[in-house]
């Protein structure tokens, strides 16, 4: 099988836990693109939030970004899929998230916004996570009502997210479970060990990927994917052939058609050079 598309998630993935891009796995790129592949960042982060070593490299074109919500092509400046949230349901959303020991943001038009006391609680859900904490007081802008803030201004909402602080973790393994019990119009996956992302039923890395690909003529079987979390499971799924890192929570490993090298030992990079071997 020639593949002729290869989709990676960054956090867990491409990146290592440094969030840095390995030697390797920049190599594989560069090898995969100059044989003509598609290259596509499949992340649940927003655009504005790509990290520059992936957005310096100019053979990447295509975007899937806030779990699927949102595909884009950099070079002609165009949005070619969207699945967002109404405003009404992201409200309703974080109306229950309330009465959850959680903080949230959301994601509006390509910018991040959390309430500002949430913000200013940050740290206390991320002590060992600096990484994660830096992306989060960067990234997010502090409102004074979130709810407020996002009913006064234009804009369906690509991803709803929240964290729990490490005593609270068996409520977060809760809401993974009934979250969408509640909201059936939704779906609820996770990247990081704290979070749990909120995104429409017609988003998905998956439904992305499938997206793209019929935008670029490239049949299913012909596209790649690696992953780490539960808001990879889709695409996975979706690929013509799945790669589950080493790093990867259980449920992923069990959908893969393949197993590699986990984020900090280049295992995109070993299974890209894999996939090139074809």
């Amino acid at each position: 099988m020639s593949y002729k598309l290869i989709a990676f998630d960054l956090d867990g993935t491409m990146l290592d836990d440094d969030k840095c891009l390995p030697k390797e796995n920049l190599e594989a790129m560069q090898e995969a693109a100059a044989c003509g592949v598609h290259l596509v960042p499949a992340t649940g982060r927003i655009i504005p939030a790509m990290p520059e070593c992936i957005m310096e490299l100019d053979f990447i074109r295509y975007f899937i970004a806030s779990n699927g919500a949102y595909v884009y092509d950099r070079q002609e400046d165009r949005v070619l899929y969207r699945g967002e949230i109404s405003t009404e349901l992201g409200i309703r959303c974080m109306e229950y998230m309330d009465r959850l020991p959680v903080i949230y943001d959301c994601y509006q038009n390509n910018q991040a916004y959390m309430n500002k006391n949430m913000y200013d609680d940050a740290e206390r859900f991320f002590p060992d996570q600096p990484h994660m904490l830096d992306m989060v007081k960067r990234l997010r802008h502090p409102v004074p009502e979130l709810k407020e803030y996002i009913r006064t201004h234009e804009g369906s909402l690509q991803k709803v997210q929240m964290f729990f602080a490490p005593e609270d973790m068996d409520e977060r393994a809760h809401q993974l479970e009934v979250f969408e019990s509640f909201f059936p119009e939704l779906r609820a996956t996770s990247s990081v060990k704290n979070n749990i992302e909120i995104n429409s039923e017609n988003a998905g890395k998956g439904k992305a990927l499938l997206a793209l690909a019929a935008h670029l003529g490239i049949a299913p079987e012909q596209t790649a994917a690696f992953g780490d979390g539960t808001n990879d499971c889709e695409m996975i799924v979706s690929a013509g052939c799945g790669f589950a890192m080493e790093n990867a929570c259980t449920e992923l490993k069990s959908l893969a058609d393949r197993i590699t090298a986990n984020n900090n030992d280049a295992g995109v990079g070993k299974g890209i050079k894999e996939l090139l071997k074809h």
